[in-house]
Parts: structure tokens; C-alpha cells; sequence
């Protein structure tokens, strides 16, 4: 057995219990296409597990329509915020050792007070974002 670093390294869970190891994150946007396509096989039910650590509000928003999303903030303050396919809006704050779920086709970003680190295990296949107005 090999120890990881889930900020550095994260995790594929695949089809028929699997648990694959991920190369170190890094070149943005073309890491996590080359995920994708190297589990593509596993179509909607392979899920990414990652863990970040921000230290200011998200830029962006973001939506997963093939699934749930577990947002599980595992050191400091961070809050949730959802926006429904409605428009309505809502949020949760999270501390260590709690979670939130985000439904398939809500749009999610993130405030912090501080900085927090959270693991995330997201249903990646044909995840969509948009710039956040301030």
C-alpha cells in the first residue's frame, strides 16, 4: 500500500467498488480533461474525490447535472451557496466536519471567512461554469 495526499493526488471512485489514484493535479482545465477521458468508461456513476483549501470567495460558479455533490469542509469556515434552476437562492454555512449536497442542475459557488479547506466528491462528467458577478 501507498500513502497519498488528497490535495495533490485525488481519488477516482469507479465503477465495481474501484479506487483509483490520480495523477498530481496541476495544468487547470486540461487535468481534468484528461480525467474524464481516461474514465470515461465509467459514464455517469465514476465519481472525482478531491480536497482544495481556498483562501478567498470563488470566482466562478458551477453546476454538476449528471449527480449529487458532496461538499464535506474539513478545516475553517466556508459558505455554501445554491442557485436552483428557479433562480432562488440559498446557503449553509459549513464548519469542520460538516457537509452539504449539491443536487444535479443547482449552481454552486463559495464565501469564506478565512481560509478552508474542503473535500469534494463530485459527479465530474460534463460539469458546466460561469463567472461570478461580485
Amino acid at each position: 500500500m501507498t500513502v497519498h495526499r488528497l490535495d495533490t493526488h485525488p481519488l477516482h471512485l469507479g465503477l465495481k467498488a474501484t479506487a483509483v489514484v490520480e495523477p498530481e493535479l496541476g495544468g487547470g482545465a486540461a487535468w481534468y480533461d484528461a480525467y474524464v477521458a481516461r474514465h470515461e468508461g465509467d459514464g455517469l456513476e465514476g465519481r472525482l474525490v478531491a480536497m482544495w483549501t481556498f483562501d478567498a470567495p470563488w470566482t466562478m460558479w458551477e453546476m454538476h447535472p449528471h449527480g449529487h455533490e458532496v461538499v464535506l469542509c474539513t478545516s475553517g469556515v466556508m459558505t455554501l451557496i445554491q442557485e436552483a434552476p428557479d433562480g432562488s437562492r440559498r446557503s449553509f454555512e459549513l464548519r469542520a466536519g460538516e457537509y452539504a449536497i449539491n443536487p444535479p442542475n443547482v449552481w454552486h459557488t463559495a464565501d469564506l471567512e478565512g481560509v478552508a479547506s474542503t473535500v469534494f466528491i463530485t459527479p465530474g462528467v460534463d460539469t458546466q461554469h460561469r463567472p461570478r458577478e461580485r
